[in-house]
């Protein structure tokens, strides 16, 4: 199990403009050829938007950008043609494919903050796509097979014990409170990555949420 806490977290964003990044994997500037990937996943950013602030139109290609609200609401536009608020709770799920291009913005008059995970396909090319799943229920995990991976949310209390998928690749990041994994603690923004888990328990020492990544290969 390989932890890496928040505070190694590569800085990025534009400050000036209102947008605060924090990347887990090498990212633009921040190029670190021995942090580009764990299984599937190529990133993890933590993205703070003041209001008024976001990202204007830019492209993707090849990526599956998964994305999970924490506080605020998050507009998405993009160049298929949907427009939408995800809110906390929601699972935004958008499949680059062969090329798309978005704009997300903060147009709330409250902070804005969420997780972007970004997983490599198994195959390239295709035709874009996008969901949002709403309000979805720690018991229901939300598939993402042309990545080979499954996302978990958990929601704890302090001493609820939940179970962490058994699989080649398990990505645990922590989205607020404090928890156990294997006698790490680990508090809010830290991550840990986890080959061959068996039979490994997260325990919330405080109300907690976690996001596991469960990657086949």
């Amino acid at each position: 199990m390989d932890v890496r806490r928040a505070g190694e977290r590569y800085r990025g964003g534009d400050p000036e403009a209102g947008i605060e990044s924090r990347h887990a994997f090498s990212f633009g500037p921040h190029y670190d050829p021995g942090n580009l990937r764990f299984g599937a996943v190529i990133a993890c950013n933590e993205e703070r938007l003041a209001p008024g602030a976001g990202f204007d139109e830019h492209p993707h290609s090849h990526t599956e950008i998964v994305t999970w609200v924490v506080e605020g609401e998050l507009t998405h536009r993009d160049s298929t043609g949907h427009e939408t608020t995800v809110r906390p709770g929601d699972v935004q799920h958008l499949a680059a494919a062969a090329g798309v291009r978005h704009v997300e913005r903060n147009e709330a008059d409250t902070p804005l903050t969420f997780v972007q995970m970004w997983l490599a396909p198994l195959e390239p090319g295709g035709d874009p796509s996008y969901e949002i799943i709403p309000g979805i229920a720690d018991s229901t995990p939300y598939a993402l097979p042309a990545a080979g991976a499954m996302l978990h949310v958990r929601r704890l209390t302090a001493g609820e014990r939940t179970a962490v998928p058994d699989a080649p690749h398990v990505y645990v990041h922590v989205v607020r409170g404090e928890i156990t994994l294997a006698e790490e603690t680990l508090g809010q923004g830290d991550s840990a990555r986890v080959t061959d888990s068996k039979s490994l328990e997260a325990v919330g020492i405080t109300p907690s949420e976690i996001l596991l990544w469960e990657i086949g290969s």
